[in-house]
Formats: structure tokens, C-alpha cells, sequence
């Protein structure tokens, strides 16, 4: 077969071992096979025209022969290494690592749902719209504000886009406000997203309950606080009993409220941050709604305000029209866009349908299941380990490994290694910082009476066995059963050494 290409040249095509004409038209390079593609009449080049000698291989690519059942042997192992959600307990406290209904991902597996572009006209994406609104409107109801962006890409993202909105509020005002104040119990990345918003950080104390030391943020409030963030309950799970007197106080110097909806499962259908006289809201829709938390992601941070501060919000925002159609509107003041597109939507759709999923009922027994559960496995660890604030909590318990250390050598952190051998995932550790030898646990709403009655047992084990054996506790080796035993995690964070295996 030979055909004429513009210019004249000519390729010849090799049959391949076809006494006819073939039907695939293969280009060979070095008496290989670069490419194939089906033509009906193709023109003639050599490999050397087409490529320029000194890039053609010298000889062929060596490539990985491995078969299918090696292949799934491989990753399989790999994901049985892992630690999940869907595995066991994963009480790690501040981040609501709870299983999440399969029903969520169906649903965000959806052809309908996940074949749009995101670039579609209104015309074209009216069902994506329609549900967009309706969460907006779900998640006002639930915080008892006027109106939110579904824009922020994860909590962090809906921190610096509530700062932003609070820089926007003072300056259309003609004020410049330089100070935010956050709790000493404040959730971990609230002094970062205050410098990053361009506010200096001052930090109140904590009383004797647990809570916001009043007499400490009255000395702390002035005209150039621009406001306050408060997790609400607290890190320490925790709610803060002064709350109406710390809205009263900020609001008197002219400064909002933020609330850090880290810890929203715990009051669903309880109580509204929009009550409490919050003015900002931030909700991890990853944390309370249904999407699987951790690993990098995704998230979604959703930010709802009071009625003042709505004509700031992020745009476009999509809207409900007056004809009954839905369409994008960016509100007069807008701080522009935040996040590209619509956000992380597939992330939303889970949220509308575990929204759905409970209904109004569904969410309060979300709350009540989760205070629950904390408030039960306190009780289970009362006597053994320290509990710092002992009254009810909320969400999650703080307790502390301070005596066991003192008496036995036990830490925090040996006790968190033992876990995992005993098949949990450990809690957070050494956080928060106002709590020695803090064991941050969230058993959350998911899990099982019988789970977390193995979980305090296997709590309980951990300090006995040191109570027994002092510094020759199991704890003080472990873990010897993970495919990683335990490491220098300080010198590693110190003197991170990553190389690039080069091995062939």
C-alpha cells in the first residue's frame, strides 16, 4: 500500500504479515510497533522523517510484565494495611471520622449528577441548581442564618472566607480592625486563618469549667477587635455555658462572632448557632454530612451569614428566580469567588442526600447518639485516666494520661501505638494544648454499643497493663503487629529525608 501526502512524500506500510491490503494502518519503528490506528488510505513516511533521530529509542522500552491476579494481589495487600471508616472505630477526637451511608456515594455516582459539565448554561444544569439551593436553604435552617456560598473547598478554605467576609463588613464601614480573638481551646486552625486573613491572633484564657474566660476576653476587647472564633462545643467537647454573655460583649465593641461549625453534629436540631448570636458560620459538610474524612480530601466548608453581611458573599451564588427557575446571582458587595466553579459539588450532593436521607427527626437523633456515646465512654474512664472538666460533654471527651505518666511512665502517645495493635484507631493526642497528656476521643454517632464497649475495654487494658508492669508496659514497644513499627516522630518531623528510589 503506498499513498501520496502533500508535499509528495510517500510512506511505506508494512503489512504485518497480510497478503492483502490491511485494515489497520501500523507504523514500525526499529521492527516495532509504535502505533496503530484505522485509516482506509494513509500516506507513506519513514519513522526517521517523523521523529528526529536522536529521540528514537535505541532499543525497546523495558515495561512491566505483570499479570491481573499479581496485579489485585498487590493492591489488595496494600489496602489491608490501611486503617478506615468503613474498618473500625476511628474515634479520632475534633475530626468526626464516622462511617458514612453508601447511599451518599450512589448518589454522587449518578450519571445525571456527575456527567455535567460545570461550564453548562443555567438552561442545561437546572437540577443542579435546584439542589444547590435547597441545601443552601437546609443548611440556613439548621444554623438559623439568612443565607450561605457553597463555594469553600473544606474548612480551612471556609475560615479564610469568614475572615474575609468579616475584613469586607469593618471596611464598609470605614473601620480597620487589626486583632481576632480566639479561645485558648480553639480549634487548630484558627490562629493560622487568622494570620492568613490578615488579623493578628490574641488568645483568652479558659475558666475553671472548661469554658471562655469572661473576665479574660472583657480585658482583651476594644474597638480594633474585629471579632471572635469560637468552636462551639468546644474542642474540649465542651459547650460554652456564657455564650449569650460573649455574644453580648463582642457585639458591644462592634465585633461578629464566627463560629467554627467543626462540632455541628453534636447540637443538630438542638441548638442554632444563629440563636446563640453567631454572625458568620462555617459548616464541614466532610465532618457532619456524609463524605468520607481524610486523606486530603475532599471537603466542602460552606460559610452562612446573617442577614448584614449577605450582600458580601462569594458569586456567583446560585438562586431561585421569580419565575420558578433557578440561575446565578453575585451579591452587590461580593468578595468575589473563592473556589473555582461550584465548588466541590459531588461533595454537596452527598450532603443533600444524607440532609434528605434523616429529615428533621433523623438529625436530632444524630446529636443525641453522638452526646451519647462521649458522655458513656467518659463514664467507662472515670478513675483510670484523668478527666480534666468533669461535666457532661458534648461530642467527643477529653481525658488525660497525667497520673498514669507520673505513677506508671504510661504517655498519651504510648497508649495511642497500643491502640493499634488492639485493632482501634487511636484518638488525637496532645491536643488540646491546655490539657497535659490529653486523649481527645469522638466515638461519634456510628458506632455500635458493642464497639465502643471494646474500645474503653481496650482503653482500660492499656493502663492496667502498665499499672502492672510499669516501664516494661506492652504500650512502651508497640506497635509490633503494623506493617510501620513506631518511629522518631519528632525527629522525623525535624529532619524529613525523602529520597527517590532510583533501584531498576
Amino acid at each position: 500500500m503506498s499513498a501520496a501526502l502533500p508535499g509528495g512524500r510517500a510512506l511505506s506500510a508494512p503489512l504485518m504479515g497480510h497478503e492483502t491490503e490491511p485494515t489497520l494502518f501500523e507504523l514500525s519503528v526499529s521492527g516495532r510497533r509504535a502505533s496503530s490506528f484505522r485509516t482506509s488510505s494513509l500516506p507513506e513516511w519513514s519513522a526517521e522523517e517523523l521523529v528526529p533521530a536522536e529521540l528514537l529509542a535505541a532499543s525497546p522500552v523495558e515495561l512491566p510484565e505483570v499479570s491481573e491476579r499479581d496485579l489485585v494481589a498487590h493492591f489488595t495487600r496494600l489496602s489491608h494495611r490501611q486503617y478506615s471508616v468503613d474498618l473500625g472505630a476511628y474515634p479520632l477526637g475534633s475530626c468526626t471520622m464516622k462511617y458514612n451511608p453508601k447511599v451518599c456515594d450512589e448518589a454522587a455516582a449518578a450519571a445525571a449528577f456527575a456527567h455535567v459539565h460545570p461550564a453548562a448554561p443555567p438552561s442545561c444544569t437546572q437540577g443542579w441548581l435546584e439542589l444547590l439551593v435547597e441545601l443552601e436553604e437546609q443548611l440556613c435552617a439548621i444554623t438559623g442564618m439568612s443565607a450561605a456560598t457553597l463555594q469553600p473547598a473544606a474548612g480551612a478554605a471556609g475560615e479564610l472566607t469568614g475572615l474575609l467576609l468579616m475584613r469586607r463588613y469593618h471596611e464598609a464601614r470605614g473601620e480597620t480592625r487589626t486583632r481576632v480573638i480566639i479561645p485558648g481551646s480553639a480549634h487548630g486552625t484558627n490562629p493560622a486563618s487568622v494570620t492568613l486573613g490578615g488579623y493578628q491572633v490574641t488568645t483568652v484564657g479558659t475558666n475553671e469549667r472548661g469554658g471562655v474566660d469572661l473576665d479574660s476576653l472583657r480585658a482583651a476587647l476594644d474597638d480594633d477587635v474585629a471579632g471572635i472564633m469560637l468552636t462551639n462545643p468546644s474542642t474540649l467537647g465542651l459547650f460554652e455555658e456564657d455564650i449569650v454573655e460573649i455574644a453580648a460583649a463582642v457585639h458591644e465593641v462592634g465585633g461578629l462572632l464566627y463560629y467554627d461549625g467543626a462540632n455541628l453534629n453534636a447540637i443538630l436540631g438542638i441548638v442554632r448557632p444563629g440563636d446563640m448570636g453567631f454572625d458568620i458560620v462555617h459548616l464541614n459538610l466532610h465532618k457532619t454530612f456524609a463524605t468520607p474524612h481524610g486523606g486530603g480530601g475532599p471537603g466542602a466548608g460552606p460559610v452562612a451569614v446573617s442577614k448584614h453581611l449577605v450582600q458580601y458573599l462569594p458569586g456567583p451564588r446560585p438562586v431561585r428566580n421569580s419565575d420558578g427557575t433557578f440561575g446565578w446571582a453575585t451579591p452587590e458587595h461580593s468578595i468575589g469567588r473563592i473556589h473555582s466553579w461550584h465548588g466541590n459539588a459531588l461533595v454537596l450532593l452527598r450532603a443533600w442526600t444524607y440532609l434528605r436521607l434523616h429529615g428533621a427527626d433523623g438529625l436530632l437523633a444524630v446529636a443525641e447518639i453522638a452526646v451519647l456515646n462521649a458522655n458513656w465512654i467518659k463514664g467507662q474512664l472515670r478513675g483510670t485516666y484523668d478527666i480534666p472538666y468533669d461535666r457532661p460533654v458534648m461530642h467527643e471527651c477529653v481525658v488525660s494520661a497525667e497520673t498514669l505518666e507520673r505513677e506508671t511512665g504510661l504517655r498519651a502517645l504510648d497508649v495511642a501505638k497500643r491502640l493499634l495493635e488492639l485493632g482501634f484507631h487511636s484518638p488525637t493526642v496532645y491536643f488540646p494544648l491546655i490539657v497535659h497528656e490529653a486523649l481527645m476521643i469522638e466515638p461519634t454517632e456510628t458506632e455500635s454499643p458493642q464497639t465502643l464497649a471494646a474500645l474503653a475495654d481496650a482503653l482500660l487494658l492499656i493502663a492496667r497493663e502498665a499499672q502492672e508492669a510499669g516501664e516494661a508496659s506492652a504500650a512502651k514497644q508497640a506497635p509490633r503487629t503494623t506493617p510501620v513499627r513506631r518511629v522518631d516522630e519528632a525527629r522525623a518531623a525535624r529532619k524529613l529525608v525523602a529520597t527517590y528510589d532510583q533501584r531498576p
